[in-house]
């Protein structure tokens, strides 16, 4: 194979992509097979397909934080926020799922709960999430996953962005005050948009999980539910931002 990836023989969209693999993925669990499951599964996989991706950008900005890179980082930055609308917006295809519906499969989700997803808590974790009440929750699901662990061990996206201020000569009052807006102040917004991403993800999230399920109802897998979820759209990644 040429270093461009031409002449390969074979190679077709739905092998490059696995797509039979791909679709073969998607295992409703309800007998008979409840019409509304296959949604609520793909709904779901797909937010992890873009979590993969979210953690992977995670990665790529704290490189560019750490090497003093900012127009690199706010070039990242900036596709962090629009994977994150993406994830945001899919969660309207749940919105056309009325309660009684969802009632008719739920009792064959069993344990299984959103909160469990180790992706995007690896993601609140890198992003900033590191208060005694995250890491009770953490625990709370058994053994931290490797995936969010190593998130735990790594700087905070805030504790870079300050450290490269530092190194910079600038304050936040400072790159703010100044007229002539310069990277960092571009990407101490862009990083403030991110956080609001997440955050009306999570609304939509309360308020999806509010009407299918109720608000005084548990979550599946004995969770919480929209209490616990309430609880989070007080969470910040960049106080002092």
């Amino acid at each position: 194979m040429s270093a461009s990836g031409a002449g390969e023989t074979g190679l077709t969209y739905g092998t490059y992509l696995a797509v039979d693999e791909l679709l073969a993925l998607q295992r409703p669990r309800s007998r008979p097979e409840h019409p509304d499951e296959l949604l609520f599964i793909i709904v779901h996989q797909s937010s992890e397909l873009w979590f993969k991706v979210l953690l992977h950008e995670l990665d790529l900005l704290i490189d560019h934080l750490r090497s003093g890179e900012a127009m690199s980082a706010l070039a990242t930055t900036r596709r962090l926020n629009a994977l994150v609308r993406i994830v945001a917006a899919q969660l309207s295809a749940l919105d056309t799922l009325p309660p009684q519906r969802f009632a008719q499969f739920r009792g064959y989700l069993g344990t299984a709960s959103g909160g469990q997803s180790a992706q995007f808590r690896a993601i609140e974790a890198v992003s900033g999430l590191r208060d005694d009440h995250f890491l009770q929750v953490l625990r709370e699901h058994g053994e931290v996953p490797d995936v969010v662990r190593r998130a735990l061990e790594r700087p905070t996206l805030q504790s870079l962005f300050l450290d490269l201020l530092r190194r910079s000569g600038v304050t936040v009052d400072e790159i703010y005050s100044n007229p002539a807006p310069s990277a960092l102040f571009l990407l101490a917004e862009s990083l403030i948009e991110y956080e609001q991403g997440i955050q009306l993800w999570r609304y939509l999230h309360v308020q999806l999980v509010d009407r299918i399920i109720g608000p005084e109802t548990g979550g599946t897998g004995g969770t919480l539910g929209t209490r616990y979820l309430q609880s989070t759209l007080q969470q910040r990644f960049f106080p002092e931002l």
